[in-house]
């Protein structure tokens, strides 16, 4: 049965996590990971910075080459770069185990995790990796994907939960009658990580029962 798994690890863990550095106070947070021949291409929104060259603070970054700017919107960048899979730590270990990455976010204090493998077995290979090559994770839940109503799609325990909270607190009410910044804190998680289950969740409802093409 598919596992997910999720873990916390140090920023300069993976790449990207010593652009911290320069803007302590921004926010990364994984979009897609492509596969492409040696590389992966993963494309990324950078958030909560004051930068006049969004490019320019992404220069110098071991395992990442080609960073650029797709698109932004107000204070949000759409950036796109290119990771050699021979880059030694967390990435390594994913693409070694065949771990699909669910969600990525990443600030100064830390990376936060949430992965999926297509058994328990799956998973374990991934963390016996990074045991064996002394790559930091802290693991902080692991559970298989539940599906709904016996349909063709699932939904993690994780993303449940906060779907199910928010429209319980009245998160989805007009006006609403709970913030996302007090959801998060009765879950004991970011409010990034949070907006990542919500977001995730509710695309695999609208993929599930109003378009066909997911």
């Amino acid at each position: 049965m598919a596992t997910v798994m999720e873990f916390t690890s140090p920023t300069a863990e993976f790449p990207l996590g010593s652009v911290f550095k320069n803007l302590p106070g921004g926010t990364v947070e994984l979009e897609r990971l492509i596969p492409h021949q040696t590389l992966i291409i993963p494309y990324f929104w950078v958030r909560d910075v004051e930068t006049e060259d969004i490019e320019a603070e992404f220069e110098q970054h071991a395992g990442v080459s080609n960073i650029r700017m797709v698109d932004s919107i107000e204070d949000e960048y759409l950036m796109r770069a290119e990771w050699e899979q021979e880059y030694f730590g967390i990435l390594s270990a994913l693409a070694k185990a065949n771990v699909v990455v669910l969600s990525g976010i990443g600030t100064k204090d830390e990376w936060r995790f949430e992965v999926r493998g297509e058994s328990q077995e799956t998973i374990g290979e991934f963390r016996e990796y990074c045991q064996e090559n002394d790559i930091p994770i802290t693991i902080t839940a692991v559970h298989a994907m539940l599906p709904i109503q016996g349909e063709g799609y699932e939904l993690t325990e994780t993303q449940r939960e906060a779907l199910v909270l928010a429209y319980e607190r009245g998160y989805f009410d007009t006006p609403r009658e709970v913030s996302l910044e007090e959801i998060a804190d009765e879950l004991g998680i970011t409010q990034q990580s949070l907006s990542s289950r919500l977001r995730r969740g509710h695309r695999r409802l609208i993929g599930a029962t109003l378009s066909s093409s997911v």
